[in-house]
């Protein structure tokens, strides 16, 4: 993959993938996106719909540049809220690439503990900081075989047009079983057929505000029937 550095217009960074019109976050703020789709939407919804849930288990799919797993470090962080974090990639992004990516400065974090997330061993977990540990999965995602250990998904995959493969009901389904109940699934995408394949396996799906520069984007819920 040909990848550029970007600027998005929160000032935050990101990367594109050269000649294919796709990005790894939103041009209209990458931080603003990640805080409103996967902390607010999801995780932070996900604790206030579940007063006497204490801790989380998080499944992250699209490990990208590391910037969902570095702000729910944070909440965790800030929060006191013990959250294991699982992140699958089946295409690791190599250090130099990212490593100017202004994701530290802008989130008052030293560079260390931003590079400390990539460097981490895959495939197994690794405890971050007294409330987050890490498990980065090299794998693809139609490879994936977990059984009701997630709590909170965020599907961060490049979009339907880029990789439709990843956006079908096959996919949700492998998801779906992978959630416990409850559970919260968010994505930036607000597509009318990722909508219906969601609803096909077996979520309560609905419609909310997205983030800045786009109207709505998708939460999905895994519930008792």
């Amino acid at each position: 993959m040909n990848i550029e550095k970007i600027i998005t217009a929160d000032g935050s960074s990101s990367l594109s993938l050269v000649g294919q019109n796709e990005h790894y976050h939103s041009t209209h703020g990458a931080i603003q996106e990640a805080e409103h789709v996967y902390l607010a939407s999801g995780l932070d919804y996900f604790f206030n719909s579940h007063h006497l849930i204490t801790k989380a288990n998080i499944l992250e799919v699209g490990f990208g540049t590391g910037l969902n797993a570095l702000l729910s470090l944070l909440f965790a962080t800030q929060n006191k809220i013990p959250l294991n974090y699982t992140s699958i990639e089946a295409y690791p992004l190599k250090w130099e690439v990212i490593k100017d990516l202004n994701y530290p400065e802008l989130l008052d974090l030293s560079h260390q503990q931003f590079q400390l997330l990539h460097d981490l061993p895959w495939n197994r977990f690794e405890k971050v900081k007294a409330y987050f540990s890490l498990r980065k999965i090299e794998i693809k995602l139609e490879e994936i075989n977990f059984m009701n250990e997630f709590d909170v998904v965020f599907f961060d995959a490049f979009g339907p047009r880029t990789q439709p493969e990843l956006w079908e009901r096959p996919i949700f389904k492998k998801i779906f079983k992978a959630m416990k109940t409850p559970s919260v699934f968010v994505t930036y995408s607000a597509k009318g057929q990722v909508r219906r394949n969601l609803i096909d396996v077996g979520f309560k799906v609905e419609k909310i505000p997205g983030p800045p520069g786009k109207r709505e984007m998708l939460r999905a819920k895994k519930q008792q029937v």
